[in-house]
């Protein structure tokens, strides 16, 4: 399980997805008893076919909006299948990239909706493409599949929630799933240029860490001898013209995080893979600096102690409770 420092908790849709009751992170293993098939190399995938059963969901509501959806239930299938309804012009996703989805679940047995990102107090869901990590059935849905299209998928329960089941959601061991998916924005984990900002330089300020980027976009980042700003402080270097991204919603981003005083880099995730934001899974200072921002931009923000860690510091890190944090933020997807 991957670990960053910057995660303080990830959000209910995200454990919901990830199948563990308890887990702390949305990187967790599917639920017990969810069997996930050897799936495609990463860079590659395997297309998942439609049957009768996700041919039988009918689907009403634009795109991009809740859908409603009928089906004879209970569903009876022994794999998971796909009906495309609307095929986007975005990437395709491969094993290890990372997209967000909008989804209306089902329980399979009742035909009963049981959760949506629509809802109000609801998120859209960032994930990686990996049936380790999320649902098998729900990643095989999206695998394959071009950004930007909404899919109908009937999912069993051995590739769903498993012996476990979801008790907050009222699904049993045996039952199977029901999602409509509106597929968004996939990153690339094999396109460098969709691993980095490439948005417009903008104009050097006086006082704020300068940051020289690689090739590939890691930065390295010159923090000024001068104490730390008092206030949180976000300075764009780089403006993209992607999509904002709104309050509480997630994206997908690179970072990397320093300490002002001890200049010390604590971590990042350049070197690694980029790293799917939840709602409420980075400190305060990380998604402030990133709420109305553009996707393709690049920011640097120096986060006061209040918030990021508060005054109990991250000891793991090498965080004090007085450190000011400067996050470089690469903002890839909305």
């Amino acid at each position: 399980m991957r670990k960053f420092p910057v995660i303080l908790a990830v959000s209910a849709l995200a454990l919901t997805l990830a199948g563990c009751s308890g887990s702390p992170s949305p990187s967790s293993t599917p639920g017990a008893g969810a069997t996930s098939a050897p799936q495609a190399e990463a860079g590659s995938c395997t297309d998942t076919p439609s049957g009768v059963a996700s041919d039988s969901i009918s689907v009403t509501g634009d795109a991009g909006a809740k859908a409603e959806a009928t089906f004879d239930s209970p569903v009876d299938l022994d794999t998971t299948q796909r009906s495309v309804l609307s095929e986007g012009d975005g990437s395709k996703a491969n094993v290890g990239d990372l997209g967000i989805l909008n989804f209306t679940l089902f329980n399979g047995t009742s035909g009963d909706e049981v959760f949506s990102t629509y809802d109000e107090g609801s998120a859209a869901l960032s994930m990686v493409v990996d049936a380790t990590q999320f649902l098998p059935g729900l990643v095989k849905g999206v695998e394959c599949l071009n950004g930007g299209s909404r899919i109908a998928v009937a999912v069993p329960a051995s590739e769903g929630f498993g012996e476990a089941g979801n008790s907050s959601l009222g699904i049993a061991a045996t039952d199977p799933l029901v999602f409509v998916v509106d597929f968004g924005q996939v990153v690339s984990v094999t396109d460098p240029d969709q691993l980095k900002a490439n948005g417009a330089a903008q104009p050097v300020v006086d006082g704020v860490p300068t940051v020289v980027d690689a090739e590939d976009g890691t930065p390295t980042v010159t923090i000024p001898d001068a104490a730390p700003p008092a206030d949180l402080t976000v300075t764009v270097l780089k403006k993209g013209d992607g999509k904002v991204v709104e309050s509480g919603q997630p994206s997908i981003v690179q970072y990397q995080g320093s300490i002002w005083g001890s200049k010390a880099v604590f971590d990042q995730s350049w070197g690694k893979t980029p790293f799917a934001v939840q709602p409420g899974s980075t400190v305060q200072g990380f998604e402030a600096a990133i709420t109305g921002q553009t996707v393709g931009s690049q920011v640097i923000v120096s986060i006061p102690p209040a918030q990021g860690y508060g005054d109990q510091g991250q000891a793991q890190a090498g965080i004090s409770g007085t450190d000011t944090l400067v996050f470089v933020i690469d903002i890839l997807a909305a």
